[in-house]
């Protein structure tokens, strides 16, 4: 057999890469680090990717490639689709050059003379054990090219018989679904324009019975904020996939002659568990030049304190009162541009509305820095109304159909900044009051699904191109001002993938602030982002989504395990009620350096409880929540297991309450560690751990533990 094989080896997963004579790449192996290999042993697993010829398959088998053809007798979705008017309908490239390796990265190209196409292959094996696969794909024939999609799959082993993945609502995201490997193709197919409350997140298939902490897990997302499918294929041979890509609509790319398209990046990544297959992806985030430093501004935004209520005396006297607790950003959210009294009108209009800002948002801004806190400021730029200006003044500016508007969906309509115009028009705005008062950090929202997204210039589908128009409006935002950050909102948490993450310093995790749902969102987002990106605020005792009435002490320890900020009317809070926040804020300024970079552990408890850990790189300082979404079903119930700890190192384990504040847990029979600190070895608390307290529903604890030997 004339192979070409690669052994890439990083953080602990090995990937074997091989090709045959003139075939593009498949993965003899993606796993469990393999230690060094010779070359004969090399050989012997490449060859054991060629499996025996079995009834009703090809004559001469080959491997499934990482763009599965349907002459390698692969049935599900293939990696290349498209035509030529109808003609050339599957793509088969042979490969015509060698596999350019560089460090852990390969680079191979491939072409199918018949097709007039030309295919290249990137891989790149991050330190942390994270690979990532790309295709740009280039029409070399005289004639236009439809291209389908382009779809990138790697193979799991047999032994992963269960499925984990997420849906979720507006105010209920990240929920997770579990399910079973079946013959036949798990699609999940996303058309709503943006990665949505119910986006997949992680597409995990694993071993009988993971969970967080055991069993081998493999796991792939699409980093792509538009349209796109993740799946799990299962041939009715046993051999398993995963793959996925950018979801294409009908025409919506084609390739003239010379025409190149670029996949989104997809991502794969395994572990001993799901935690330990998402620090793979943490610690390639947090691996960038540009990834936020230590140190995350408290902040405040406005939205649940005034809504559309703008006025400069009360936001003045809001601003003191963050000030006066120990908060460090100030956000301005909807409501200060132009006719923007309601949600029914001014979107698109990007200026200072005269009325409520005579002397524009000079006064407010100079009063909070005064006050040293950093301003923000919301804008939503891809989104109008139709009592609006730019409607008015510009309909060709909307993603809808020639002949009508899209229905509308929060009274809005969608700017398509992929016109060059409207691009312009909305870079300007945004650019001129952002360095104006030199805005700190911009709340960008999109609060809508595109429906019907139809560019009226050229009738043709323009959720590819509005995608990539939202990156580049992003960064010609950055470059412009170079010190500004962004979150990305999308109707809370609609918009957190591996593509927009690379443009953006802060995620909105959910409009939701009650605790309790808070507590189930955040954990399962957080198998994709580290938590110092993920926005989580403390809003009012009684949360304006549900309802639900909770203590600070809930409330304040589940925004603690985030990018920690307040979403409350500090003018309506107590003194007590203050004081006991600021004491909080406290808490969290001092424990941020170990949140913002330690390892986190979802840890396994009673079903009624919600439990992690978050443990420094150096195992000297860890921190664990627990929190109760229910009853428990038994009491006084079974152990909090601490692991990731030094096991030979003694701690000091301690509850952390704020100083004065009331305890509500007081006079309740306890475990012993509860009301004083102990000390324990890490071995001891990671085996036996902490006897679980007796905690109502919506009560909380945090726990410090610190090295001591």
């Amino acid at each position: 057999m004339n192979t070409d094989a690669v052994h890439l080896s990083a953080g602990g997963v090995s990937v074997i890469v091989a090709t045959d004579v003139e075939t593009m790449p498949y993965i003899a192996h993606w796993g469990s680090e393999l230690g060094d290999l010779g070359a004969a042993e090399l050989q012997q697993i490449v060859q054991g990717a060629h499996r025996q010829r079995a009834v009703s398959t090809p004559d001469t088998p080959v491997p499934t490639g990482m763009l599965p053809e349907a002459r390698q007798g692969w049935f599900g979705i293939p990696g290349v689709s498209g035509h030529r008017g109808g003609t050339v309908p599957f793509a088969a490239f042979t490969r015509d050059t060698p596999m350019l390796v560089s460090g852990r990265t390969i680079e191979v190209s491939g072409v199918d003379a018949a097709a007039g196409l030309e295919v290249t292959l990137h891989l790149e094996l991050f330190e942390s054990g994270l690979l990532r696969t790309r295709a740009r794909l280039r029409n070399t024939g005289s004639g236009e090219y439809t291209l389908g999609g382009v779809d990138i799959a790697m193979p799991v082993p047999e032994r992963a018989t269960e499925i984990l993945d997420f849906s979720g609502r507006h105010n209920g995201e990240r929920r997770p679904q579990h399910s079973l490997v079946v013959d036949g193709t798990h699609l999940r197919e996303n058309r709503r324009g943006r990665t949505g409350p119910d986006a997949v997140t992680l597409l995990a298939a694993g071993t009988p019975g993971f969970t967080e902490e055991r069993g081998e897990v493999w796991a792939s997302h699409v980093g792509w904020s538009g349209n796109q499918r993740a799946w799990l294929h299962r041939g009715n041979g046993g051999a398993v996939h995963l793959g996925g890509g950018e979801l294409l609509e009908a025409g919506e790319v084609l390739l003239a002659a010379g025409d190149e398209y670029a996949s989104p990046w997809v991502y794969f990544t395994y572990g001993e568990g799901l935690d330990a297959a998402s620090a793979r992806i943490h610690d390639m985030l947090r691996a960038r030049p540009n990834h936020p430093t230590v140190g995350r501004p408290i902040t405040l935004n406005t939205w649940e304190a005034v809504y559309f209520d703008h006025a400069l005396p009360p936001l003045i006297e809001l601003a003191d009162a963050a000030a006066a607790i120990g908060v460090e950003r100030f956000v301005l959210d909807d409501g200060w541009f132009s006719g923007r009294r309601h949600d029914r009108a001014g979107l698109g209009d990007w200026y200072e509305d005269a009325e409520v800002w005579p002397r524009g948002l000079a006064p407010l801004v100079d009063h909070v820095r005064a006050r040293g806190m950093q301003f923000g400021l919301w804008f939503e730029p891809e989104m109008t109304n139709p009592d609006s200006n730019l409607v008015r003044q510009h309909p060709e500016w909307i993603l809808s159909p020639l002949d009508r508007d899209a229905p509308l969906a929060r009274q809005q309509l969608v700017v398509n900044i992929a016109h060059p115009d409207a691009f312009a028009y909305i870079a300007e705005r945004l650019i001129d009051i952002i360095t104006r008062y030199r805005i700190d950090y911009v709340k960008w929202d999109h609060n809508r699904d595109l429906i019907e997204p139809v560019d009226r210039v050229t009738g043709r589908a323009g959720v590819h191109r509005q995608t990539h128009a939202t990156y580049r409006l992003m960064r010609a935002l950055r470059e412009a001002c170079p010190w500004l950050e962004i979150e990305s909102c999308s109707a809370g948490g609609g918009r957190i993938d591996l593509g927009i993450v690379e443009v953006v310093d802060r995620f909105w995790t959910s409009d939701s602030n009650d605790p309790l749902e808070r507590q189930r969102i955040q954990r399962g987002t957080s198998l994709l982002m580290p938590v110092e990106l993920l926005g989580s605020h403390v809003g009012a005792q009684v949360a304006h989504v549900t309802g639900r009435a909770a203590s600070m002490t809930f409330r304040a320890v589940t925004a603690l395990v985030g990018s920690f900020g307040i979403e409350w009317d500090l003018r309506e809070a107590s003194a007590d009620e203050r004081a006991e926040l600021a004491g909080w804020i406290d808490i969290v300024k001092r424990l941020r350096p170990l949140i913002e970079r330690g390892r986190q552990h979802r840890l396994q408890t009673e079903p009624q409880l919600i439990a992690q850990a978050i443990v420094a790189t150096d195992r000297a300082h860890a921190v664990a929540t627990i929190a109760a979404i229910d009853s428990p079903h038994h009491l006084p119930g079974g152990h909090l297991r601490i692991p990731g700890l030094a096991p030979e190192r003694l701690y000091r384990v301690e509850r952390v309450l704020v100083d004065g504040a009331a305890d509500p847990t007081a006079g309740r029979m306890q475990p012993h560690w509860w009301s004083g600190p102990i000390e324990m070895t890490g071995k001891v608390l990671a085996e036996i751990g902490l006897g679980l307290p007796t905690l109502r529903p919506q009560e909380a604890g945090l726990i410090e533990f610190t090295a001591v030997s």
